[in-house]
């Protein structure tokens, strides 16, 4: 085992590698002097600060984060050393995993030994001095370890009087991250990238604009039997009954068959994608076809492949489902649709923080005896309302009779707070409508009126994802709209199918990519 190696060995041996994003350490090869500190938001929020050296990142945990002042000195907790590979990274490891929570690059760039030739001895030493040239952090510093009493590994780190020192500087003053310019909520709020632990760690960063499956790919898929192995994405499935009719056609038009539904939903993955990565995914399951009930079916089958994506709900009850899919991949998505599932529902909250949602949602759910007009009359109220408050949201068909509403939020909220929200705008909306909405929850109370659902802002209690297909004639999708669509006169809300969504998407984009890296904080109302 080479020394690096060596030296990670507790690292891997404290994580597992089926479940978290991180990188396992690859061989990386090249000496280096880079230094990094990423803001990380665990357990409890500290800044690691992490010195490339011996092929490894040494690394210490600063509670209160670094310094220029000359006069603070900062506990640092030293903890195993880290790869190379995770200079760089920024964004969500899962909840439950160790270290779980969002990491920025708060700063980097090279550092510097000084007054030795061995900088690993001098640690032995117990006393480092060095220099740092980073974008925020400059001038020396000082890791001094007090005592060899207990476990060794409390230091301090000490900023020099220098002419780089500034009294009373505080990490906190300067949130953003030096790679992106966000700050750790909108990275929780939107991770830029996963990290797949079962890839190479050169190739672990896998963003999430994701690439679409080579054309090719989609040619094998329409060439195989009933039957048959397919590999999509770098991933081979176990394709079975492909000429299944899952839903009728429409309008004259063919039905669509699992062949169908698992060529739409890997067409669609790199649009779909960001709208379910990081999210436990609820599923609405039809493998019989739409011409049978269909159910739910939320925990990862036991006959599940090992590349799937989990995460573990620790807060679970034993008779309560304990894994989810975490869908991150094209391949998911294939494996999802031969597997039955017409309707993908993600948690609005994401595995980081499964208890903060990142999206407020409105549902307009149409009454017996409410037109597409009413809703589409009660939709351009949200669009209204959402102005007067300052808060930029997009509405989305439901492949059924309503339209919904997307407010993309800060991680900041408990459910309790954001269902409160819109339940306060949903009334102020209503008021001004009253003769077409109830607030009644059975609609056989509701005269026939719609009703402005507010109560979807609970955690597992989700809407179909943007994109998702619904169980009705046709194959009909959720589909994204810019606020001017509701004026067009052919808008209706099961218009598009899994046979035009493609050609819409290719001609008019995704308008809810406009959402996926904002983070809004709500008003008080």
């Amino acid at each position: 085992m080479d020394p690096a190696a060596e030296r990670l060995a507790k690292y891997r041996a404290m994580r597992d590698f089926t479940r978290t994003d991180e990188p396992s350490g690859a061989a990386v090869t090249g000496a280096g002097n880079r230094f990094v500190v990423q803001r990380h938001r665990a357990r409890r929020r500290h800044y690691d600060l992490r010195l490339e050296l011996g092929g490894v990142l040494v690394s210490w945990a600063v509670p209160k984060g670094p310094t220029l002042d000359p006069q603070a000195r900062r506990m640092a907790v030293q903890v195993e050393d880290h790869p190379l590979e995770y200079a760089e990274f920024e964004g969500v490891i899962p909840r439950g995993e160790y270290g779980g929570g969002d990491v920025i690059v708060w700063d980097h760039g090279t550092w510097e030994a000084v007054d030795t030739e061995d900088p690993e001895q001098a640690l032995a030493d117990g006393n480092l001095h060095f220099d740092l040239f980073g974008e925020k952090l400059a001038g020396r510093f000082v890791l001094i370890h007090p005592s060899r009493d207990g476990d060794g590994r409390q230091w301090f780190l000490l900023h020099k009087q220098d002419e780089h020192a500034a009294a009373g500087w505080d990490a906190e003053d300067h949130p953003k991250s030096v790679k992106s310019g966000l700050t750790n909520d909108e990275i929780a709020a939107a991770p830029p990238a996963l990290w797949r632990s079962d890839l190479p760690a050169a190739e672990a960063e896998v963003p999430l604009k994701f690439a679409p499956a080579p054309e090719e790919e989609l040619t094998t898929l329409h060439e195989l039997g009933a039957n048959g192995s397919w590999t999509v994405a770098g991933r081979t499935l176990k394709l079975t009954n492909l000429d299944k009719v899952l839903i009728p056609g429409r309008d004259g038009e063919k039905p669509i068959t699992k062949r169908d539904l698992i060529e739409y939903y890997t067409r669609i993955a790199p649009v779909m994608l960001p709208y379910l990565a990081g999210r436990p995914l609820n599923t609405n399951r039809f493998p019989g076809g739409i011409g049978k009930p269909g159910f739910w079916h939320k925990e990862v089958p036991g006959h599940a492949p090992d590349w799937l994506h989990r995460w573990h709900h620790e807060a679970a009850e034993p008779d309560e489902v304990q894994q989810y899919l975490v869908p991150s991949g094209v391949a998911d998505l294939a494996w999802l649709a031969n597997f039955g599932a017409l309707e993908l529902h993600a948690w609005t909250s994401r595995t980081a923080d499964v208890e903060r949602p990142t999206w407020v949602l409105f549902d307009i759910d149409p009454g017996t005896e409410t037109s597409f007009d009413d809703v589409l009359t009660l939709a351009r109220l949200h669009r209204t309302a959402l102005a007067h408050l300052g808060l930029t949201g997009l509405p989305k068909t439901t492949g059924q009779r309503g339209i919904q509403i997307w407010v993309p939020i800060e991680p900041r909220y408990s459910y309790a707070e954001t269902r409160g929200w819109a339940e306060t705008v949903s009334k102020a909306i209503g008021r001004t409508v009253p003769d077409l909405v109830s607030w009644a929850w059975h609609k056989d109370r509701r005269d026939g009126r719609a009703r402005l659902d507010y109560t979807q802002n609970v955690r597992n209690k989700t809407l179909v994802a943007p994109y998702s297909v619904r169980p009705r004639p046709g194959a009909p999708v959720s589909v994204p709209l810019n606020w001017d669509e509701l004026d067009d006169p052919e808008l209706t809300p099961d218009r598009w199918t899994v046979r035009t969504v493609p050609e819409r998407v290719a001609r008019a984009g995704d308008p809810f990519a406009a959402l996926l890296n904002l983070a809004q904080r709500l008003p008080r109302l």
